[in-house]
């Protein structure tokens, strides 16, 4: 399974990628700024057997 995983920013939405520890579980949660923007989002990450799924929010 690949570790990396592509999100839209909560803000300004332009695509990203991240690096996802997938030994830190099957789910996480952690702060990333956007590549484009520089705002942080909280990314909610989710784990199984096939795939690496992400959803995003802002940081207020």
């Amino acid at each position: 399974m690949q570790n990396t995983a592509e999100f839209h920013c909560a803000f300004c939405g332009e695509p990203n990628l991240t690096f996802v520890d997938i030994s830190a579980g099957n789910s996480q949660s952690y702060i990333e700024d956007c590549q484009v923007c520089c705002r942080p989002n909280v990314l909610y990450i989710s784990i199984d057997e096939e795939e690496i799924q992400v959803a995003t929010d802002y940081e207020e």
